[in-house]
Protein backbone atom coordinates (compact mmCIF):
# COMPACT_ATOMS: atom_id res chain seq x y z
CA UNK A 1 0.00 0.00 0.00
CA UNK A 2 1.18 3.53 -0.74
CA UNK A 3 2.47 5.03 2.52
CA UNK A 4 1.03 8.42 1.74
CA UNK A 5 -2.44 6.92 1.50
CA UNK A 6 -2.02 5.65 5.05
CA UNK A 7 -0.86 9.07 6.29
CA UNK A 8 -3.83 10.82 4.66
CA UNK A 9 -6.33 8.69 6.54
CA UNK A 10 -6.16 11.38 9.21
CA UNK A 11 -6.89 14.15 6.68
CA UNK A 12 -9.92 16.42 7.09
CA UNK A 13 -11.67 14.92 4.07
CA UNK A 14 -11.23 11.30 5.10
CA UNK A 15 -12.24 12.01 8.70
CA UNK A 16 -15.38 13.85 7.59
CA UNK A 17 -16.34 11.00 5.26
CA UNK A 18 -15.90 8.61 8.19
CA UNK A 19 -18.18 10.92 10.22
CA UNK A 20 -15.38 11.71 12.63
CA UNK A 21 -15.00 15.10 14.31
CA UNK A 22 -13.04 17.64 12.27
CA UNK A 23 -11.71 21.01 13.36
CA UNK A 24 -13.20 22.63 10.26
CA UNK A 25 -15.24 21.77 7.21
CA UNK A 26 -13.23 20.28 4.33
CA UNK A 27 -13.85 21.63 0.84
CA UNK A 28 -13.15 20.66 -2.76
CA UNK A 29 -14.98 21.30 -6.03
CA UNK A 30 -16.26 18.86 -8.59
CA UNK A 31 -14.62 19.59 -11.95
CA UNK A 32 -12.03 21.73 -10.18
CA UNK A 33 -9.30 20.08 -12.25
CA UNK A 34 -9.21 22.47 -15.17
CA UNK A 35 -12.44 24.02 -16.38
CA UNK A 36 -12.12 27.68 -15.34
CA UNK A 37 -8.39 27.98 -14.66
CA UNK A 38 -6.24 30.02 -17.06
CA UNK A 39 -3.27 27.77 -16.29
CA UNK A 40 -5.42 24.82 -17.37
CA UNK A 41 -6.27 26.41 -20.71
CA UNK A 42 -2.58 27.18 -21.21
CA UNK A 43 -1.48 23.55 -20.97
CA UNK A 44 -4.67 21.78 -22.09
CA UNK A 45 -4.59 22.74 -25.78
CA UNK A 46 -7.41 21.84 -28.15
CA UNK A 47 -7.07 18.07 -28.29
CA UNK A 48 -9.89 15.75 -27.24
CA UNK A 49 -9.74 15.03 -23.52
CA UNK A 50 -9.27 11.35 -24.30
CA UNK A 51 -6.08 12.21 -26.17
CA UNK A 52 -4.88 14.50 -23.37
CA UNK A 53 -5.36 11.64 -20.92
CA UNK A 54 -2.83 9.56 -22.83
CA UNK A 55 -0.19 11.80 -21.21
CA UNK A 56 0.07 10.95 -17.48
CA UNK A 57 2.32 13.94 -16.88
CA UNK A 58 -0.22 16.35 -18.37
CA UNK A 59 -3.15 14.75 -16.53
CA UNK A 60 -1.22 14.97 -13.26
CA UNK A 61 -0.29 18.61 -13.82
CA UNK A 62 -3.93 19.55 -14.44
CA UNK A 63 -4.99 17.60 -11.35
CA UNK A 64 -2.52 19.54 -9.17
CA UNK A 65 -3.30 23.04 -10.48
CA UNK A 66 -6.42 23.78 -8.39
CA UNK A 67 -4.77 22.50 -5.21
CA UNK A 68 -1.92 24.95 -5.72
CA UNK A 69 -4.26 27.85 -6.47
CA UNK A 70 -7.15 27.30 -4.06
CA UNK A 71 -5.62 25.30 -1.18
CA UNK A 72 -8.60 22.96 -1.31
CA UNK A 73 -8.62 19.89 0.92
CA UNK A 74 -8.50 17.32 -1.88
CA UNK A 75 -7.48 16.84 -5.48
CA UNK A 76 -9.65 14.95 -7.93
CA UNK A 77 -7.99 13.09 -10.76
CA UNK A 78 -8.23 14.83 -14.11
CA UNK A 79 -9.98 12.24 -16.21
CA UNK A 80 -13.43 11.42 -17.59
CA UNK A 81 -16.02 8.80 -16.71
CA UNK A 82 -15.75 7.48 -20.28
CA UNK A 83 -11.95 7.18 -20.15
CA UNK A 84 -11.87 3.50 -19.04
CA UNK A 85 -13.83 2.61 -22.18
CA UNK A 86 -11.68 4.62 -24.57
CA UNK A 87 -9.24 1.80 -25.35
CA UNK A 88 -11.84 -0.93 -25.79
CA UNK A 89 -12.36 -0.36 -29.52
CA UNK A 90 -16.04 0.56 -29.35
CA UNK A 91 -15.80 3.97 -31.01
CA UNK A 92 -16.12 6.54 -28.22
CA UNK A 93 -15.14 10.21 -28.36
CA UNK A 94 -15.76 13.25 -26.15
CA UNK A 95 -16.92 15.92 -28.58
CA UNK A 96 -16.48 19.54 -27.51
CA UNK A 97 -19.81 21.18 -26.86
CA UNK A 98 -21.64 17.84 -27.06
CA UNK A 99 -20.15 15.30 -24.67
CA UNK A 100 -19.68 11.54 -25.08
CA UNK A 101 -20.55 10.31 -28.57
CA UNK A 102 -20.68 6.60 -29.42
CA UNK A 103 -20.07 5.57 -33.01
CA UNK A 104 -22.40 2.56 -32.84
CA UNK A 105 -24.88 2.67 -29.91
CA UNK A 106 -25.42 -0.54 -27.97
CA UNK A 107 -29.05 -1.61 -28.33
CA UNK A 108 -28.87 -5.38 -28.75
CA UNK A 109 -27.09 -8.30 -27.13
CA UNK A 110 -24.74 -8.48 -30.12
CA UNK A 111 -23.82 -4.84 -29.50
CA UNK A 112 -23.18 -5.48 -25.81
CA UNK A 113 -20.90 -8.40 -26.67
CA UNK A 114 -18.51 -5.86 -28.22
CA UNK A 115 -17.84 -4.45 -24.76
CA UNK A 116 -14.94 -6.59 -23.60
CA UNK A 117 -13.52 -6.61 -20.05
CA UNK A 118 -10.98 -3.92 -19.29
CA UNK A 119 -7.35 -4.98 -18.90
CA UNK A 120 -5.97 -2.57 -16.28
CA UNK A 121 -2.33 -3.29 -17.18
CA UNK A 122 -2.83 -1.94 -20.70
CA UNK A 123 -6.18 -0.16 -20.98
CA UNK A 124 -5.68 1.84 -17.77
CA UNK A 125 -1.89 2.14 -17.77
CA UNK A 126 -1.87 5.90 -18.39
CA UNK A 127 -4.43 6.43 -15.63
CA UNK A 128 -2.34 4.39 -13.19
CA UNK A 129 0.72 6.49 -13.97
CA UNK A 130 -1.21 9.74 -13.58
CA UNK A 131 -2.54 8.68 -10.17
CA UNK A 132 0.94 7.69 -8.98
CA UNK A 133 2.42 11.01 -10.16
CA UNK A 134 -0.28 12.99 -8.36
CA UNK A 135 0.08 11.10 -5.10
CA UNK A 136 3.83 11.66 -5.15
CA UNK A 137 3.30 15.44 -5.13
CA UNK A 138 0.16 15.85 -3.01
CA UNK A 139 -0.17 16.54 0.71
CA UNK A 140 -3.97 16.26 0.51
CA UNK A 141 -6.01 13.21 -0.54
CA UNK A 142 -6.40 12.33 -4.19
CA UNK A 143 -9.94 11.39 -5.18
CA UNK A 144 -10.25 8.75 -7.87
CA UNK A 145 -13.54 8.15 -9.62
CA UNK A 146 -15.61 6.21 -12.08
CA UNK A 147 -19.00 6.57 -13.74
CA UNK A 148 -22.09 4.91 -12.37
CA UNK A 149 -23.37 2.00 -14.46
CA UNK A 150 -26.66 3.64 -15.41
CA UNK A 151 -25.04 6.88 -16.53
CA UNK A 152 -22.44 5.11 -18.65
CA UNK A 153 -25.11 2.80 -20.05
CA UNK A 154 -27.24 5.79 -21.00
CA UNK A 155 -24.43 7.18 -23.16
CA UNK A 156 -23.71 3.82 -24.76
CA UNK A 157 -27.37 3.15 -25.57
CA UNK A 158 -28.47 6.66 -26.51
CA UNK A 159 -25.26 7.30 -28.45
CA UNK A 160 -24.86 10.79 -27.03
CA UNK A 161 -26.20 12.95 -24.18
CA UNK A 162 -29.99 12.93 -23.98
CA UNK A 163 -32.56 15.14 -22.30
CA UNK A 164 -35.21 12.43 -22.02
CA UNK A 165 -33.24 9.16 -21.89
CA UNK A 166 -36.17 7.69 -23.78
CA UNK A 167 -34.15 5.12 -25.75
CA UNK A 168 -32.47 3.55 -22.74
CA UNK A 169 -35.69 3.56 -20.69
CA UNK A 170 -37.50 1.78 -23.50
CA UNK A 171 -34.65 -0.74 -23.77
CA UNK A 172 -34.76 -1.38 -20.03
CA UNK A 173 -38.42 -2.39 -20.25
CA UNK A 174 -38.46 -4.05 -23.67
CA UNK A 175 -35.14 -5.90 -23.45
CA UNK A 176 -34.16 -6.04 -19.78
CA UNK A 177 -31.70 -8.88 -20.46
CA UNK A 178 -29.70 -6.55 -22.72
CA UNK A 179 -29.69 -3.81 -20.11
CA UNK A 180 -28.67 -6.20 -17.33
CA UNK A 181 -25.81 -7.66 -19.35
CA UNK A 182 -24.57 -4.19 -20.25
CA UNK A 183 -24.85 -3.01 -16.65
CA UNK A 184 -23.02 -6.06 -15.35
CA UNK A 185 -20.12 -5.44 -17.70
CA UNK A 186 -20.02 -1.76 -16.77
CA UNK A 187 -19.92 -2.60 -13.06
CA UNK A 188 -16.93 -4.86 -13.74
CA UNK A 189 -15.18 -2.00 -15.53
CA UNK A 190 -16.00 0.42 -12.70
CA UNK A 191 -14.63 -1.98 -10.08
CA UNK A 192 -11.43 -2.46 -12.08
CA UNK A 193 -11.03 1.30 -12.44
CA UNK A 194 -11.52 2.09 -8.76
CA UNK A 195 -9.29 -0.81 -7.72
CA UNK A 196 -6.46 0.46 -9.92
CA UNK A 197 -6.80 4.01 -8.61
CA UNK A 198 -6.70 2.93 -4.97
CA UNK A 199 -3.80 0.56 -5.62
CA UNK A 200 -1.82 3.52 -6.96
CA UNK A 201 -2.59 5.79 -4.04
CA UNK A 202 -6.06 7.34 -4.27
CA UNK A 203 -7.33 7.99 -0.71
CA UNK A 204 -11.01 8.44 -1.63
CA UNK A 205 -13.14 7.44 -4.61
CA UNK A 206 -16.33 8.94 -6.00
CA UNK A 207 -18.94 7.38 -8.27
CA UNK A 208 -20.49 9.89 -10.66
CA UNK A 209 -24.00 8.84 -11.67
CA UNK A 210 -25.27 12.05 -13.17
CA UNK A 211 -28.42 10.69 -14.81
CA UNK A 212 -29.69 8.39 -12.06
CA UNK A 213 -32.30 10.99 -11.08
CA UNK A 214 -34.07 10.59 -14.42
CA UNK A 215 -35.38 7.22 -13.23
CA UNK A 216 -38.59 6.65 -11.33
CA UNK A 217 -38.12 4.97 -7.94
CA UNK A 218 -39.73 1.83 -9.36
CA UNK A 219 -37.32 1.60 -12.32
CA UNK A 220 -34.38 2.31 -10.04
CA UNK A 221 -35.33 -0.37 -7.52
CA UNK A 222 -36.28 -2.99 -10.07
CA UNK A 223 -33.60 -2.61 -12.72
CA UNK A 224 -30.67 -0.53 -11.45
CA UNK A 225 -30.31 -1.04 -7.72
CA UNK A 226 -28.94 -4.61 -7.92
CA UNK A 227 -26.06 -3.46 -10.13
CA UNK A 228 -25.37 -0.41 -8.00
CA UNK A 229 -25.43 -2.57 -4.88
CA UNK A 230 -22.75 -4.83 -6.36
CA UNK A 231 -20.63 -1.79 -7.16
CA UNK A 232 -21.13 -0.39 -3.65
CA UNK A 233 -20.13 -3.68 -2.03
CA UNK A 234 -16.98 -3.98 -4.15
CA UNK A 235 -15.99 -0.33 -3.69
CA UNK A 236 -16.39 -0.54 0.06
CA UNK A 237 -13.97 -3.45 0.16
CA UNK A 238 -11.19 -1.22 -1.22
CA UNK A 239 -10.56 0.26 2.21
CA UNK A 240 -11.10 3.94 1.36
CA UNK A 241 -14.18 6.17 1.73
CA UNK A 242 -16.62 6.02 -1.19
CA UNK A 243 -18.82 8.96 -2.24
CA UNK A 244 -21.83 8.41 -4.47
CA UNK A 245 -23.04 11.44 -6.43
CA UNK A 246 -26.12 11.73 -8.60
CA UNK A 247 -28.21 14.61 -9.91
CA UNK A 248 -31.90 15.16 -9.07
CA UNK A 249 -31.86 12.38 -6.50
CA UNK A 250 -34.32 13.85 -3.98
CA UNK A 251 -36.78 11.03 -4.63
CA UNK A 252 -34.09 8.37 -4.25
CA UNK A 253 -32.25 9.52 -1.13
CA UNK A 254 -33.60 6.79 1.14
CA UNK A 255 -32.78 4.12 -1.45
CA UNK A 256 -29.29 5.47 -2.07
CA UNK A 257 -28.48 5.89 1.62
CA UNK A 258 -29.29 2.22 2.22
CA UNK A 259 -26.81 0.89 -0.35
CA UNK A 260 -23.89 1.14 2.06
CA UNK A 261 -22.01 4.05 0.50
CA UNK A 262 -20.26 5.97 3.32
CA UNK A 263 -21.14 9.33 1.75
CA UNK A 264 -23.68 10.86 -0.61
CA UNK A 265 -23.07 13.93 -2.77
CA UNK A 266 -26.16 16.13 -3.14
CA UNK A 267 -27.09 18.45 -5.97
CA UNK A 268 -28.39 21.96 -5.32
CA UNK A 269 -32.06 21.01 -5.73
CA UNK A 270 -32.02 19.17 -2.42
CA UNK A 271 -32.70 20.96 0.86
CA UNK A 272 -29.46 20.20 2.68
CA UNK A 273 -30.82 20.81 6.17
CA UNK A 274 -33.71 18.45 5.44
CA UNK A 275 -31.29 15.83 4.11
CA UNK A 276 -29.27 16.07 7.31
CA UNK A 277 -32.43 15.38 9.33
CA UNK A 278 -33.75 12.73 6.93
CA UNK A 279 -30.57 10.69 6.71
CA UNK A 280 -29.33 11.20 10.24
CA UNK A 281 -26.01 9.47 10.76
CA UNK A 282 -26.49 6.85 8.03
CA UNK A 283 -24.14 8.62 5.65
CA UNK A 284 -21.80 11.58 5.46
CA UNK A 285 -23.03 14.31 3.12
CA UNK A 286 -21.31 16.41 0.47
CA UNK A 287 -22.55 19.46 -1.40
CA UNK A 288 -24.45 21.43 -2.48
CA UNK A 289 -23.95 25.05 -3.65
CA UNK A 290 -25.51 25.77 -7.04
CA UNK A 291 -22.59 26.17 -9.50
CA UNK A 292 -24.47 28.92 -11.36
CA UNK A 293 -24.45 31.08 -8.24
CA UNK A 294 -20.67 31.36 -8.62
CA UNK A 295 -21.30 33.68 -11.58
CA UNK A 296 -23.00 36.23 -9.29
CA UNK A 297 -21.20 39.07 -7.47
CA UNK A 298 -18.84 37.79 -4.80
CA UNK A 299 -20.93 39.13 -1.90
CA UNK A 300 -23.96 37.16 -3.09
CA UNK A 301 -21.83 34.03 -3.58
CA UNK A 302 -20.50 34.25 -0.04
CA UNK A 303 -24.00 34.69 1.36
CA UNK A 304 -25.11 31.55 -0.48
CA UNK A 305 -22.02 29.74 0.79
CA UNK A 306 -22.83 30.77 4.36
CA UNK A 307 -26.36 29.42 3.90
CA UNK A 308 -25.03 26.03 2.80
CA UNK A 309 -22.65 25.89 5.74
CA UNK A 310 -25.45 26.75 8.16
CA UNK A 311 -27.69 24.06 6.66
CA UNK A 312 -24.92 21.49 7.17
CA UNK A 313 -24.16 22.44 10.77
CA UNK A 314 -25.81 19.39 12.36
CA UNK A 315 -24.42 16.84 9.91
CA UNK A 316 -22.29 14.24 11.64
CA UNK A 317 -19.96 14.14 8.62
CA UNK A 318 -19.93 16.88 6.00
CA UNK A 319 -17.81 18.05 3.05
CA UNK A 320 -18.49 21.36 1.33
CA UNK A 321 -18.78 21.14 -2.45
CA UNK A 322 -20.91 22.33 -5.31
CA UNK A 323 -24.14 20.64 -6.32
CA UNK A 324 -22.51 19.79 -9.65
CA UNK A 325 -19.30 20.75 -11.45
CA UNK A 326 -17.58 24.11 -11.78
CA UNK A 327 -18.82 25.99 -14.84
CA UNK A 328 -16.05 26.97 -17.30
CA UNK A 329 -16.91 30.68 -17.09
CA UNK A 330 -16.46 30.81 -13.30
CA UNK A 331 -14.00 33.43 -12.03
CA UNK A 332 -11.18 31.61 -10.18
CA UNK A 333 -11.06 34.46 -7.66
CA UNK A 334 -14.64 33.67 -6.68
CA UNK A 335 -13.70 30.07 -5.93
CA UNK A 336 -10.76 31.31 -3.84
CA UNK A 337 -13.14 33.49 -1.81
CA UNK A 338 -15.45 30.52 -1.23
CA UNK A 339 -12.56 28.37 -0.01
CA UNK A 340 -11.41 31.08 2.38
CA UNK A 341 -14.91 31.50 3.82
CA UNK A 342 -15.45 27.76 4.24
CA UNK A 343 -12.10 27.35 5.95
CA UNK A 344 -12.88 30.19 8.39
CA UNK A 345 -16.62 29.90 8.94
CA UNK A 346 -16.56 26.11 8.74
CA UNK A 347 -14.21 26.02 11.72
CA UNK A 348 -16.51 28.30 13.73
CA UNK A 349 -19.59 26.22 12.95
CA UNK A 350 -17.88 22.96 13.84
CA UNK A 351 -16.82 24.47 17.19
CA UNK A 352 -20.27 25.94 17.92
CA UNK A 353 -22.05 22.70 17.04
CA UNK A 354 -19.70 20.63 19.20
CA UNK A 355 -20.28 23.01 22.14
CA UNK A 356 -24.08 22.86 21.81
CA UNK A 357 -24.08 19.08 21.45
CA UNK A 358 -21.85 18.82 24.51
CA UNK A 359 -24.25 20.98 26.57
CA UNK A 360 -27.23 18.90 25.47
CA UNK A 361 -25.53 15.63 26.43
CA UNK A 362 -24.72 16.87 29.95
Amino acid sequence: MNTQTTDLRSSLLVKALHQETTERTPIWFMRQAGRSLPEYREVRGVESILKVLQSPELAAEITLQPVRRYQVDAAILYSDIMAPLANLGIGIDIVAGVGPVVEQPMRSMDDVQRLRPVDPSTDLAAMASAVALCVKELTVPLIGFCGGPFTIASYLVEGRPSRTHAIIKALMLQNPEVFHELSSRLVDIAIATLTLQVANGASVVQIFDSWIGTLSPWMFRTLVRPHLQRLADAANRLGVPVIYFGVETAGLLDDLSNLGFPALGLDWRIDLAHAVTQLGSRVALQGNLDPSILLAPTEAVLTATENVLTASANAKGYVFNLGHGVLPETNPDTLSAVVELVHQRGAQLRSETARVQGEVSQ
